[in-house]
């Protein structure tokens, strides 16, 4: 069992999520700009929320600032979240300015504020699940584009909300984190993606 849930922690880890709805977002939603630029996109995203913090992991392991990977103290979380609230403030930003993308920019902003709202819960003491805040960022995300493209993505939508059940459990069952903190992470995840969209429409 707790080899399981360490391979879905692995497999499912939130770094991936940015990439993995941008992905989705290029496939599924109305065609907006050339295949070109959207594999620059796919390109900078992957290199931004994904190697950028793994390279600094890295770094933090060699210079003793963090014990493990893993980030299991609010103090070994505060930097790298705080660098991924940068990263994903800086990529929506971009994302931004470029022509026919304004809903992907708009899940960027919203990850920025879910990672924002879960580095302020720290002087509280209260650590929230990355990983279930990660794939509700991901629900949230497709919930936008159902309402944005009025497109059904229901089954889409389910099969994510059973991963999410299945990163929750994980994650339990590891012992990383209580059932609070994985319900806060969804709520987060979720609730930001739509108040930034709704705030932007």
């Amino acid at each position: 069992m707790l080899t399981l849930s360490k391979f879905i922690s692995y497999a499912l880890h939130p770094i991936l999520f940015s990439t993995i709805g941008s992905l989705m977002y290029f496939l599924l939603s109305p065609s907006h700009i050339p295949k070109p630029q959207e594999h620059i996109i796919l390109v900078v995203i992957f290199a931004g929320t994904y190697l950028l913090p793994l390279l600094l992991l890295y770094i933090l392991k060699h210079f003793q600032l963090i014990d493990s990977f893993e980030l299991e103290t609010i103090e070994e979380r505060k930097f790298p979240i705080l660098f991924l609230v940068l990263l994903t403030y800086l990529i929506g930003r971009m994302l931004l300015s470029l022509q026919g993308v304004d809903l992907l920019a708009y899940s960027f902003y919203g990850s920025c504020m879910a990672l924002l709202i879960s580095y302020l819960l720290f002087y509280l003491k209260i650590k929230t699940s990355i990983h279930t805040m990660g794939i509700g960022s991901l629900i949230g995300f497709i919930v936008m584009m159902s309402i944005y493209y009025e497109m059904n993505f229901n089954l889409l939508l389910a099969i994510l909300v059973i991963l999410a059940g299945f990163i929750g459990s994980a994650r339990l069952a590891l012992e990383v984190h209580k059932p609070f903190e994985i319900l806060l992470g969804i709520v987060i995840g979720i609730g930001s993606q739509l108040l930034v969209f709704f705030y932007n429409r």
